[in-house]
């Protein structure tokens, strides 16, 4: 249903009833963003030669979600994300206010996606927790690289 009203409202242009549907779905995902999220995954990335390591946490509501290719596969970027670009917070106000470096520097939240740096890592999450109906969030994260 939503799908014929996104359409009609679009003039049936698909691409615009996408963007409508896809807005619609991050309104929602906004809503359950106070949502308890103790459930998810601990994900493991080591990167080639074993020198970068990184750990994430990334919890959502229900353990169906978390056992998804889907959620299993962010989790996995976001693993990555941080080895590759060492950010220092998660990025939810909680790094210090005075730290004046730019917030795609050090918070994981605000960086782009290296894997396509037209998008956010805020972006990637709000779409899977639009995706999946719960609220996604990552809960912290751990770094480690030899002789740093």
């Amino acid at each position: 249903m939503e799908c014929k009203e996104a359409l009609e409202q679009s003039n049936g242009d698909q691409q615009k009833a996408s963007d409508i549907l896809r807005e619609k779905g991050f309104a929602q995902a906004a809503k359950r963003s106070d949502r308890d999220t103790t459930q998810g995954v601990i994900e493991a990335y080591i990167h080639t030669g074993g020198r970068v390591g990184a750990l994430v946490e990334l919890g959502c509501e229900t353990d169906f979600v978390a056992r998804t290719p889907d959620f299993k596969e962010l989790a996995h970027d976001l693993a990555m994300q941080v080895a590759a670009m060492s950010p220092e917070y998660v990025g939810d106000g909680d790094h210090p206010e005075d730290d004046t470096r730019p917030a795609a520097q050090i918070d994981l939240l605000a960086q782009p996606f290296i894997k396509d740096s037209s998008q956010q890592i805020s972006d990637l999450i709000q779409e899977l927790a639009a995706k999946v109906g719960e609220n996604v969030r990552v809960v912290r994260f751990s770094r480690l690289a030899l002789a740093e």
